[in-house]
């Protein structure tokens, strides 16, 4: 069983975003909104495109 272990956390308003390895040991970054019901997240190959992603986010649960 894989088990993920994010480090270098950051916050960029209601959206985390940590590197990971995929399960062929690529380096990824999550982009998980962190409001109740907004369900948005998605990986990246880079981090600067999480960090773009993060900073135009636009959650509709308010």
């Amino acid at each position: 069983m894989a088990r993920d272990h994010f480090h270098s956390v950051t916050k960029i308003g209601p959206v985390q975003i940590g590197t990971h390895r995929d399960k062929y040991g690529r380096t990824k970054h999550a982009a998980v909104c962190t409001n109740d019901g907004c369900g948005w997240s998605a990986d990246y190959t880079s981090r600067s495109a999480a960090e773009l992603a993060a900073s135009t986010h636009r959650c509709k649960i308010r």
